[in-house]
């Protein structure tokens, strides 16, 4: 079955961020964050950016009390998927292999992280068994 695609602009994924995080906000518990995160933005903006995400299926809301709660649909994992899916396959024509290769290349891994690489490939290798 393949992922869905889904499409997100950097602003919305900061607000998306913020529900991750923090759990079902109103507008202005989604803003306060942001505030903090550096990202200036009016309350309307960030109503605007809700509600966009709404309309996408993003996040949902409960408009029974007087300030709305907005929560997050969709799990970051599920995102972080959907996009490197889409980075995968625009950038390099589907071949996850290039992309692996150019991260380990250009970033920095924790030790942790090397262990964990080291054992995903010892468990991918079918020549280790």
């Amino acid at each position: 079955m393949a992922t869905r695609d889904y499409e997100i602009g950097d602003a919305e994924l900061d607000v998306l961020r913020v529900l991750w995080d923090e759990g079902p906000s109103t507008v202005r518990e989604v803003m306060t964050p942001l505030h903090a995160r550096g990202r200036r933005v009016a309350y309307t903006t960030v109503q605007t950016l809700l509600n966009r995400l709404e309309l996408k299926g993003f996040v949902s809301s409960d408009k029974s009390d007087l300030a709305f709660v907005f929560r997050a649909r969709l799990t970051r994992d599920r995102v972080r998927r959907s996009r490197v899916n889409s980075l995968v396959g625009k950038l390099y024509d589907g071949a996850a292999g290039p992309l692996v290769l150019h991260l380990i290349k250009t970033r920095r891994l924790s030790a942790e992280e090397i262990t964990e690489l080291q054992n995903l490939i010892e468990r991918l290798d079918p020549e280790t068994d």
